[in-house]
Formats: structure tokens, sequence, C-alpha cells
């Protein structure tokens, strides 16, 4: 019986789109969204909740595979933006003892140098330009 059900459900679910990272990552707001409503008690909190897990499962059984490859493809575009950004934060953070960041004046790369205090002549590995960095603390 309950073999009958797995082939149904593979059949039903032939062709369609399935699970990608958009869809993971709705699923997680609308359980974010579960828990923060289950303190504060809000109608709006809960449509948009609704509205989340119906985009979700839309995403999830759809047919047009190419229309939500090319929503996941924008999703991780942005994604990597915003993954970046907290990167290089923490990355910042956990290194401040050890060195400093700083920009290329030209191409505006994130450069790693060592605490060296004073003025320092630097080359940048992706330009090759160099300029003088003054690194204080």
């Amino acid at each position: 019986m309950f073999r009958k059900f797995l082939d149904a459900l593979r059949r039903f679910m032939y062709g369609r789109y399935g699970a990608d990272q958009l869809y993971f990552a709705l699923i997680i707001i609308f359980f974010v969204l579960s828990v923060v409503n289950s303190f504060i008690d809000s109608i709006i909190i809960a449509v948009i909740q609704i509205a989340i897990f119906i985009w979700a499962m839309c995403r999830y059984l759809s047919k047009n595979i190419y229309k939500r490859r090319e929503e996941n493809r924008k999703f991780l575009g942005i994604w990597q933006k915003f993954k970046g950004f907290f990167t290089y934060a923490r990355d910042k953070f956990r290194d401040r003892k050890v060195c400093r960041y700083r920009k290329c004046k030209h191409c505006h790369a994130a450069l790693r140098l060592p605490i060296k205090k004073g003025k320092n002549s630097v080359k940048c590995p992706r330009c090759g330009k160099s300029f003088k960095v003054n690194i204080w603390i």
C-alpha cells in the first residue's frame, strides 16, 4: 500500500520543478514568520505567511522549469551579494588582531594587509598598481 502511494507521488511529480535554494529560503521565512506570529498574533503577518507558503508550493509544483530556474538564478545573485557582505564583515572582525583590510584605490579590491604601523607601500594583486596605505592601529 505504501509502495502504491510512493509510485503515485512519483508519477505526479514527474516533470515538475521541485525544490531549489529559493524554495528553501521561502520555507525558512515561512517558519520564522510562524514563530514571530505566535508571539505577536498579527493578521498581517499571517496573510504574508500564507502568501509566502502558497508561492513556495506553486514554485515547487510548477511545470515551467525555465522560469523557475531564472527566478532561482536571480535569487542566488542577490543572495551572493548579501552573503558576501556579511562574510567580509565576519572576516574583518575575526582578523582584527592580525591584519587590516583596505580597498585598492584603483580597482576597489579588498586587500588583507599585515599590521605594520605607519605608511606602507602596497601592490594590488588584482590590478598590479602600487599605492601608499596608512595603518594607524
